[in-house]
């Protein structure tokens, strides 16, 4: 069987635009990513993830209009489609949660952040934080996924590696000045899993505070094979998932864990 596949990241300028333009936009970048297998979106890209006095008034159940918009784009061009995070509202708690639909526009993994950050964020105060490691098989094989502040703890991309995960979808509202985190961070959580990594990354400002951008496509042996600047683009490229399986062959680093 063919795992080859077109990814395609999504890096999003974030300015002062109202949330109802910005969804318009990001549906128009949704539209000249078509022909990808896969498009990932960005963290908290409706309204901004330092916008935090709009996160109660702009929060959404999980079928809500973000829902909705993404899960018709995902089956209008056919491809499996994470749409980023957004703020969750269950049971009056907010979560920040990012979405995985099918090529048929169906909901088929959630995941709620697990690590919350509170380094000159609001974040870790007003949001609950998840529970649930998620991996998700799919026909393009098995997708781990996670949240920004996620990236600085390895353990977690480690139970989503023996969950199967092949590929690691990263979403992400990464600011400056930690530039330099973000790049190596991105490169050696592909590495130590010896995974694809797919990072979507703001550009742009929010609330006073610059993002990073910087979003990148990784192969297992860490190799750059897609990389944005400061700017909003479009990264692609092809990934063989079959290559995971030859990497973990030649070099079984993940075999080769001591667990007791």
């Amino acid at each position: 069987m063919n795992r080859k596949s077109y990814v395609a990241s999504i890096q999003l300028w974030i300015g002062d635009e109202e949330k109802a333009r910005r969804i318009e936009r990001v549906e128009s970048l949704l539209d000249q990513a078509r022909g990808a297998n896969l498009v990932i979106l960005p963290e908290i890209w409706n309204i901004g993830y330092f916008s935090f006095d709009l996160y109660s008034k702009e929060s959404e159940p999980v079928d809500g209009e973000i829902a909705r918009r993404m899960s018709h784009k995902a089956k209008e061009h056919g491809f499996y489609l994470h749409a980023g995070s957004f703020v969750e509202k269950e049971n009056g708690k907010l979560f920040n949660t990012s979405l995985l639909f099918d090529p048929d526009g169906k909901l088929i993994a959630r995941y709620r952040k697990i690590h919350l950050f509170g380094y000159g964020s609001q974040e870790s105060r007003i949001l609950s934080r998840g529970r649930e490691v998620v991996v998700v098989e799919t026909l393009l094989g098995k997708i781990g996924m996670c949240t920004c502040y996620d990236l600085r703890f390895p353990e977690l991309f480690r139970r989503m590696l023996d969950r199967g995960a092949e590929l690691f979808l990263v979403a992400s509202g990464w600011p400056y000045p930690r530039l330099e985190h973000w790049l190596m961070f991105n490169r050696i959580r592909a590495i130590e899993n010896s995974g694809f990594l797919i990072s979507s990354n703001c550009a742009g400002k929010n609330r006073g505070v610059q993002f990073c951008g910087h979003s990148m496509i990784v192969d297992p042996w860490g190799t750059l094979l897609a990389g944005g600047g400061d700017e909003e683009c479009i990264l692609q490229a092809e990934i063989d998932m079959d290559y995971v399986a030859s990497v973990r062959r030649e070099f079984p680093a993940v075999k080769d864990r001591i667990l007791d």
